[in-house]
């Protein structure tokens, strides 16, 4: 199956890295193929183009390049419905187009294991619940969080830091100055002007901090558990000692 992707002389491997924009490693792992780049969008379009190739068994590169560009439409759309369910299910009105794409974007980036998608969807309701407990603009407060990490989907990777990439995408789409300095500010890259823009990045902490959201924090998460269970413990009498309920609770 291998040297069908590979092709003869690699003209199968070479039209099908053409095509994606992606690198295809075939190696000696059995039965796995590693698909290699920057853009999560490109990975997906290769990963789902590879299976229906090899699921339909005929693979010569132009019938690679017809899937390809089937498969890149079928992304595309789905990235449109997907950014527009989501503004939709948050009740977010007169985003730019451009601004939903990006949404939509967010589902095949991941940081540390963690899904941007859920978690900007989850920064965007911490934000609105905040924002209204402190008589702020709950609407404002929840746009800005969901529109935080837009900087990490922007296909062309220039040299700037996420926030700001992601600010200046939001000012040339036309969003209030405060959900654009709340996107810039949220890292500490610019300073902050408004007052949702310490919500959103105290929202983007607690998500991003939250046990279990992220795969570096499970063993640091583990180590604090233990270690509370032995500080009960240490107390004289006690023989046996359960952290319950991520640590808020000791037995």
């Amino acid at each position: 199956l291998k040297g069908k992707i590979i092709g003869r002389e690699g003209r199968n491997i070479r039209a099908l890295e053409a095509s994606t924009g992606v690198e295809i490693v075939v190696d000696d792992t059995p039965e796995a193929i590693i698909i290699s780049g920057h853009d999560p969008v490109r990975r997906e379009v290769a990963r789902l183009s590879l299976h229906r190739l090899v699921s339909d068994g005929r693979i010569h590169p132009g019938r690679i390049e017809e899937v390809v560009k089937k498969t890149q439409k079928n992304i595309e759309n789905e990235i449109i419905e997907l950014g527009e369910r989501t503004v939709i299910d948050l009740g977010i009105h007169g985003l730019h187009p451009e601004l939903i794409r990006m949404v939509g974007r967010m589902r095949y980036r991941s940081s540390y294991g963690q899904n941007l998608l859920q978690h900007s969807k989850e920064v965007a309701r911490l934000s609105a619940t905040l924002a209204a407990e402190l008589g702020l603009n709950a609407k404002k407060a929840k746009r800005a969080g969901l529109l935080h990490d837009i900087g990490k989907v922007w296909p062309d990777e220039p040299e700037l830091p996420h926030a700001i990439l992601g600010m200046n995408l939001a000012e040339k789409y036309g969003e209030d100055k405060e959900i654009c300095n709340a996107i810039g500010a949220h890292h500490d890259e610019i300073e902050m002007t408004h007052m949702i823009s310490p919500i959103i990045q105290a929202c983007d902490a607690i998500s991003g901090s939250r046990p279990g959201a992220r795969r570096e924090m499970m063993e640091a998460y583990m180590k604090r558990l233990k270690d509370l269970e032995n500080m009960g413990m240490a107390f004289e009498g006690v023989k046996k000692c359960f952290a319950m309920q991520a640590g808020r609770e000791l037995r």
